[in-house]
């Protein structure tokens, strides 16, 4: 029995879609990493109970993160996006957060510099404020051990390939070191919208796209680029695909991000069938109804998609490039 609602949906689903193609499905991932940073935090004495913890998100760490803190009995300040929806709003504010969002804006690296502007300010008039720096400080990284615990124990030994999207480097980065730790052959396969700075696809754009949390308009440091072995680069359309495909195939409604990384894992699976391929869906779908789900029909027939693969990020293009990471040169600041 659980005491507390983090704990229990905390917990991933390993779902076999074939033996060698696995998805770990989460109902809301970034939980482990907040429960497991608040821990840390209080264990070492860096916070108290009752002190007041304060982060930017757009929309999934805000969540985890109050409750998190509802579970250890911490205080909570968001700076969230505009993406903070209605039903996530309701939650926060019955929850005890403060929650602030920033004003409108299309751009993304706008919003993001918004959001840790008001950080900055929040800081200087409350120095007793703890600012969590979900994509900076490896303290995130934590919470990971025991998901990485839980691949190994379910996942029959041999070689694997962790394909998720990249984010703030936290999930993926984590779930693959502690593997590589325990001795585990991992492969490392990192999923990216076009427009991200996180591996140098800030000079292609694409205004669809809508899982900016797969992504970065500015540099995240918890991303250790060396833990990747490859990347793609995928599109929205080529997402909603995964998605549609995904949800058809296997009954499992997961987010634009779990589309994309199960279009990945199929393509990764054709050029090594040696390896058992674990994809990550990180989220449930259901924030992506309306501007994703309702379009299916519009989604292009998954079996049509080939990605390009690249030599020079210079040759990223849509609607989905890839590539051996250590075979590109790594972009100014990476």
């Amino acid at each position: 029995m659980h005491t507390h609602i983090a704990e229990a949906i905390k917990k991933p689903d390993l779902i076999s879609l074939r033996p060698d193609v696995i998805c770990l499905r989460f109902e809301t991932m970034k939980i482990y990493s907040a429960l497991g940073a608040v821990r840390h935090l209080l264990e070492s004495g860096a916070v108290q109970p009752g002190d007041t913890l304060v982060d930017s998100s757009s929309g999934i760490y805000a969540q985890a993160l109050a409750l998190a803190c509802h579970r250890y009995g911490m205080q909570c300040h968001i700076v969230g996006s505009t993406t903070v929806d209605r039903t996530l709003r309701a939650q926060l504010e019955i929850l005890g957060v403060t929650l602030e969002q920033v004003r409108p804006s299309k751009n993304l690296r706008l919003d993001q510099e918004l959001r840790v502007r008001r950080i900055a300010e929040i800081l200087e008039a409350n120095p007793s404020y703890h600012w969590m720096r979900q994509y900076h400080d490896s303290i995130h990284y934590l919470g990971y051990r025991d998901v990485a615990a839980t691949i190994a124990r379910e996942v029959p030994d041999g070689p694997l390939a962790l394909v998720g999207g990249v984010g703030s480097g936290a999930s993926t980065g984590a779930i693959a070191t502690y593997l590589r730790e325990a001795g585990r052959d991992v492969s490392l396969v990192g999923v990216q919208p076009f427009g991200s700075v996180t591996f140098g696809s800030e000079h292609v754009s694409d205004p669809d796209m809508i899982i900016a949390g797969i992504g970065s308009a500015i540099p995240f440091r918890n991303v250790r680029h060396e833990l990747y072995d490859r990347i793609h680069w995928v599109n929205f359309d080529c997402a909603l695909s995964g998605a549609v495909e995904l949800l058809r195939s296997s009954g499992i409604f997961a987010g634009l991000s779990a589309g994309a990384a199960y279009l990945t894992t199929r393509w990764e699976r054709s050029r090594d069938a040696s390896r058992t391929h674990v994809f990550i869906a990180a989220d449930t779908g259901h924030r992506y109804v309306e501007s994703a789900y309702a379009r299916h029909a519009e989604a292009p027939d998954i079996d049509t998609l080939k990605p390009h693969e690249i030599t020079s990020l210079d040759e990223l293009s849509h609607p989905w490039s890839t590539a051996s990471w250590s075979d590109l040169r790594v972009p100014h600041g990476s």
